[in-house]
């Protein structure tokens, strides 16, 4: 009787697992076959004149651009700068904000006097900032990483703090009795709880420090991604303008990729 009860449930389990591994499949599917819709319609409505391609490009344009693009090498020097400011503004902001929230969660008195601060400094649009920060930080990569860090750094201290505060006050209330010190409850309770919320910032810090490096290095830059936008706008070519939007959103993916695959391996070590 338990041989076949463990057998049914092995095949029970098994069917399980195979319906989970079609779902996935089917989902990638569907977001190839989206993907793959949109630049077959894009390139169709072209070719047919549908859409003026001065205006538009095309996706077979936009992988001539990119072909020569890569045969010059120039691209690889306005890749490597703008993965480097939007990397560096990425790991501070995620960093200096998730110790600014540790500091408010441990200071009530600060946590209280800070909070509508943080609230307006997060509904102030960043590039109105702009001409403060190039006068401060002056032209190149420390006004871009620092516009990148202002977008990134609120969301960071928000989410973080947030998620500490949500914690469950009984479980604090125990540790408490138990002769737990502010660290200790911090440390063995508050940040293993706090990792979900982390993991969210991350993955919403990665669109906003793309947002944060494009917008600085429209208001001052000479080498970039968001640089060649520019460039191509002032001078017409919308297939360097279209390619380097296309750039933009691969590299996004790849670090959203990266990301989600530290969630998998830290939610398997819990």
């Amino acid at each position: 009787m338990k041989k076949q009860e463990r057998a049914l449930y092995s095949e029970e389990h098994k069917k399980y697992l195979k319906n989970i591994k079609i779902k996935k499949v089917l989902i990638l599917s569907a977001q190839f076959g989206i993907l793959i819709g949109i630049l077959v319609l894009w390139e169709t409505l072209t070719h047919f004149m549908i859409l003026d391609p001065l205006f538009f490009s095309s996706p077979s344009r936009l992988i001539k651009t990119a072909i020569d693009m890569f045969a010059t090498k120039e691209i690889y020097d306005h890749i490597s700068v703008t993965v480097y400011e939007c990397v560096l503004g990425f790991g501070i902001s995620t960093i200096v904000g998730a110790l600014i929230a540790i500091g408010l969660w441990w200071s009530d008195y600060l946590r209280r006097v800070i909070d509508p601060y943080l609230v307006i400094l997060n509904s102030l649009p960043k590039i109105a900032l702009g001409p403060v920060i190039i006068v401060l930080m002056g032209l190149g990569i420390k006004a871009i990483v620092t516009m990148a860090i202002l977008i990134c750094i609120i969301i960071t201290i928000t989410s973080v703090l947030n998620g500490m505060m949500s914690c469950d006050p009984d479980k604090i209330l125990l540790m408490k009795s138990m002769g737990a010190s502010k660290f200790q409850i911090l440390y063995k309770l508050l940040w293993p709880y706090s990792i979900p919320n982390l993991i969210s910032v991350l993955k919403i810090n990665i669109g906003l420090s793309w947002i944060g490096t494009i917008m600085g290095e429209y208001l001052t830059s000479r080498a970039g991604l968001g640089y060649l936008i520019v460039y191509g706008g002032q001078v017409f070519k919308m297939d360097l303008v279209m390619t380097s939007v296309f750039l933009l959103c691969v590299m996004a993916a790849g670090m959203y990729l990266l990301v989600s695959l530290i969630e998998k391996r830290v939610y398997k070590s819990r």
